[in-house]
């Protein structure tokens, strides 16, 4: 696995584990918030975003945490694996939340400079909905663009640490 694509709701854990995932195969990691968001939270034009998904989905190897479902087909040809990060909504919205206060003061390494951490009616109302609205839209765009790669899916802490545990360390 070189290529190795990380979804799921917000709080469900996946910059946690595509750092986790990236560190054990020593693969770039690359967080698409960061590519996506501009300062004050201004998002990148669909065009601008669009062609640098594409480059960074054409390199030979990456760990990548990130939604945007407008480029799943740019990414999903190219990914080896997708990793969906799925647990329950109620604990997405805690971590959500907790996340908030743990970032109150601080940038999180996650988000561009300029982003702080936030948290609005309409983040949470999607936290809700993710597993009725955005987890069928994830296996969709799977069947569209890429069935032959295979889905991983975590629910649980223990999924997570049984799946982490069967990947091989790099060589040194």
């Amino acid at each position: 696995m070189r290529r190795i694509l990380i979804v799921g709701s917000s709080g469900a854990g996946k910059s946690t584990l595509a750092r986790a995932v990236a560190r054990r195969l020593g693969l770039p990691l690359i967080h698409l918030d960061r590519h996506y968001w501009r300062p004050g939270w201004v998002a990148a034009t669909d065009a601008d975003f669009r062609a640098e998904v594409a480059a960074l989905a054409a390199r030979p190897a990456w760990v990548m945490d990130g939604n945007y479902r407008s480029t799943f087909d740019l990414r999903l040809p190219h990914a080896d694996l997708l990793v969906l990060c799925d647990p329950p909504w109620l604990l997405c919205l805690v971590r959500v939340l907790r996340r908030r206060w743990a970032y109150r003061a601080k940038p999180r390494p996650d988000l561009p400079d300029g982003c702080p951490e936030q948290v609005d009616l309409q983040f949470l109302r999607y936290v809700w909905q993710y597993p009725r609205r955005s987890r069928p839209l994830v296996y969709a765009a799977v069947a569209a663009h890429a069935p032959e790669v295979p889905v991983i899916r975590l629910r649980t802490r223990a999924d997570t640490r049984r799946w982490l545990a069967t990947l091989p360390t790099p060589l040194r």
